[in-house]
């Protein structure tokens, strides 16, 4: 059964397709078949999710879903699951406004590769849209991004993703870049130094 919709930190989650032009050497998908929603905090008190898909969800596939749910319990909903959700932007876009309407905030966790993905500039769309833009920096240069996420973009891909999130920045959005704990201690440095000068906020998250 596919698994479009599931619920941990008290979020609503949205995964929407297993594409993604990285394989990044820390994703919980190269380790783990399921995801533990008890460990994360799931609201449903369900047990694994199974978040690989053997068909790609339409906008009823997902909102029969969500109509179903009590939204006065969660905080966002978050576009994040076993794939890059801003390769299905038209379908995101439509999803912010089903929840904006029911008065929930959204989020996307992005590799920041959407624009080489689609071939055309998501950020002005994505700055209306999402109320907080995750951007994974993962790396402080080129050369270590690849060695770490082995985008099908190579060395290119660390300034795709960071052309990305300065546009953004530029757009008005809420733009907070990530990097996982797992890196040297300079490259968070480093890190912060990038996002005070693009004007995003900067995130350490914990390597799951």
């Amino acid at each position: 059964m596919n698994t479009y919709v599931y619920t941990i930190y008290g979020n609503i989650y949205i995964n929407l397709t297993n594409f993604c032009s990285n394989a990044c050497e820390f994703c919980v998908r190269n380790h783990e078949s399921t995801m533990d929603g008890r460990e994360f905090g799931s609201h449903s008190g369900e047990g694994d999710y199974d978040l690989w898909l053997d068909r790609e969800p339409s906008y009823k596939d997902v909102t029969d879903i969500l109509d179903k749910m009590d939204f006065s319990r969660y905080k966002e909903m978050v576009f994040c699951g076993y794939g890059e959700p801003s390769a299905r932007f038209d379908l995101v876009e439509m999803l912010c406004v089903y929840a904006h309407e029911r008065g929930i905030k959204t989020r996307i966790n992005t590799n920041g590769q959407g624009n080489a993905i689609l071939g055309k500039d998501i950020a002005p769309r994505m700055c209306r849209c999402i109320d907080t833009i995750n951007v994974s920096l993962n790396a402080t240069d080129a050369q270590s991004y690849d060695r770490l996420c082995h985008s099908v973009y190579g060395e290119k891909a660390f300034d795709i993703m960071l052309d990305f999130a300065k546009e953004c920045v530029r757009c008005g959005g809420n733009v907070v870049l990530s990097i996982v704990d797992c890196v040297p201690p300079e490259q968070l440095q480093k890190a912060a130094e990038i996002a005070r000068d693009i004007g995003a906020k900067l995130r350490v998250r914990k390597m799951i």
